[in-house]
């Protein structure tokens, strides 16, 4: 039932996420899911990956130091209260969530990986004429309101 999640703190700065995903995807490596939260001068990045021992592997011969945790995958409905639902039995129990993240599908059988820019209209433009398809929320689902 327990998941291998690799969880590593790299330095906000550029090109050290790339550098993390492109040595794992130079050795064959493939992301199931991805989180990188912002803490300061560094962020935490957590990853779920094909083949932990190997991701480890590699991630030590390119000294970036790296932790395995035990993390569960719950599977819930798509729906207002699913994460509540499973949340107050926890809660009875005085069980705390430490810290949880989503992985909620993919588009036309590829990943789906949801950013946050300094400049979005910048990325977006650079995106675009790189020939990079960005999904609009009409393709997740989600309506929008005009303020």
């Amino acid at each position: 039932m327990k998941l291998k999640q690799i969880s590593i703190a790299i330095e906000n700065s550029p090109g050290r996420l790339f550098e993390v995903t492109n040595a794992l995807g130079e050795a064959g490596i493939n992301l199931r899911a991805l989180n990188l939260v912002d803490t300061g001068a560094f962020g935490q990045l957590r990853l779920l990956v094909s083949d932990i021992a190997a991701a480890r592997r590699i991630l030590m011969e390119k000294h970036i130091a790296a932790r395995v945790d035990d993390v569960l995958a719950a599977e819930i409905e798509d729906k207002p209260g699913s994460l509540a639902k499973i949340l107050k039995p926890l809660m009875e129990a005085k069980i705390n969530v430490l810290y949880t993240y989503a992985f909620v599908g993919s588009s036309s059988g590829k990943a789906v990986m949801i950013f946050r820019f300094s400049d979005n209209d910048n990325a977006i433009e650079t995106l675009q004429k790189n020939g990079i398809k960005l999904l609009d929320a009409e393709s997740f689902g989600i309506l929008e309101t005009e303020s």
